[in-house]
């Protein structure tokens, strides 16, 4: 895949729960080695258009192209295995099972054991939390630890891109800061194309390289994150100033 392609596209998806519109023929791109987010208000169809990639919730029209090939229509299972993950919003880990079962659901259409071995081991270095709890059940974690398993458990199937749906719900500060700066190792040392949902423009618009603006089920807005972030529309709408 060349450079100057898209590792993800969007074109003129409409997506629909029911008779309610959610997408409205929204179009983006995302760029290999990018960090791009997309922010906007509750019901504005940031999530929906991560559903929409992974194939949760198909498209009523419009394509999705990963790496230069339609997948929109491709059921879920088969988007992994292409290197796209996502980490979806509430963490949805097994609280049954324990962390390291967990991580390794992550890789489970693997078949590389060596590697996967290592990649275990590579989580553990960089969530040391999860390896002190490595035995203990998913569902005893704090939330903070339960949202660095969903992002190591995602890790595990050695993505090329990542989905973050709101990866700072229902988190204390320093757990986001701490959540944020590893989103950005993951980028900067690994290498992974990020795209970004998240309620915290502020925070969402720092880390990122470019950012969407969404209302009511279309993108408004598009720019580089740091103009983002000094736009006065911006500011006043989502970073309370």
């Amino acid at each position: 895949m060349s450079e100057t392609t898209p590792i993800l596209e969007l074109k003129d998806i409409v997506t629909s729960y029911g008779r309610i519109r959610a997408l409205k023929g929204v179009s983006l791109k995302v760029m290999p080695g990018e960090i791009v987010t997309i922010i906007g208000a509750n019901g504005a169809g940031k999530s929906t258009t991560l559903m929409t990639i992974c194939g949760i919730t198909p498209p009523l029209s419009g394509e999705v192209f990963y790496k230069g090939q339609l997948i929109s229509g491709l059921s879920p299972d088969l988007l992994p295995p292409r290197g796209l993950c996502q980490v979806p919003e509430g963490r949805r880990i097994f609280p049954r099972l324990s962390v390291r079962e967990n991580l390794e659901m992550g890789a489970f259409f693997r078949r590389d054991k060596n590697e996967i071995q290592r990649d275990l081991n590579n989580i553990f270095s960089l969530f040391p939390v999860l390896k002190e709890r490595r035995r203990q059940k998913g569902g005893t974690l704090s939330g903070g630890e339960q949202q660095m398993l969903a992002i190591g458990r995602a890790l595990m199937g050695r993505p090329q891109m990542l989905l973050l749906d709101e990866p700072s719900l229902g988190l204390a500060p320093l757990i986001v800061r701490q959540i944020f700066e590893i989103v950005e190792r993951i980028n900067k040392e690994e290498g992974v194309t990020i795209l970004l949902v998240e309620q915290n423009a502020n925070l969402a618009l720092k880390l990122a390289h470019r950012g969407y603006v969404m209302e009511t089920g279309l993108v408004t807005m598009e720019d580089d994150a740091k103009l983002l972030l000094t736009n006065e529309d911006i500011k006043k709408a989502y970073l309370g100033e």
